[in-house]
């Protein structure tokens, strides 16, 4: 899995003194950025070549700030055109969040999903996580 370590900002932190539920997709976008650079390497966004097409997140337990968290991104599932994104939010060695995002090969100018190539393929299969 790709991993991160990001330190929570207090404005992420809501009334009951825990990290606020919404922040949890943004976190997860932010560490799809290898992801991303496997179709548009530059990340230039007049290149792009993925859409979202549905997110879920599962709350474990509660983040907090003042504590790192260590984000970790894998490849779940890889289809014809679309592929399904694992991502988990783990804290003090425990998963308090985890995360899946569907992600779509997608021709903007056409308005259509595409077919993703061998090598899309293989690039994602890199980072396939195993069924254990």
């Amino acid at each position: 899995m790709f991993k991160e370590i990001i330190q929570p900002r207090f404005n992420e932190t809501d009334a009951l003194g825990h990290i606020n539920n919404t922040v949890l997709t943004m976190w997860f976008e932010g560490a799809r950025d290898p992801i991303f650079k496997l179709f548009t390497p530059d990340l230039d966004t007049k290149q792009w070549r993925l859409i979202l097409a549905s997110i879920s997140v599962q709350f474990k337990a509660e983040l907090f700030y003042g504590r790192p968290v260590e984000l970790r991104t894998g490849i779940s599932k890889v289809g014809n055109s679309s592929f399904e994104v694992l991502q988990q939010a783990w804290q003090n060695g425990q998963c308090c969040a985890e995360g899946t995002a569907v992600l779509v090969h997608y021709d903007f100018i056409a308005k259509q999903k595409k077919l993703l190539s061998a090598e899309q393929k293989a690039a994602l299969s890199q980072h396939l996580l195993s069924a254990s």
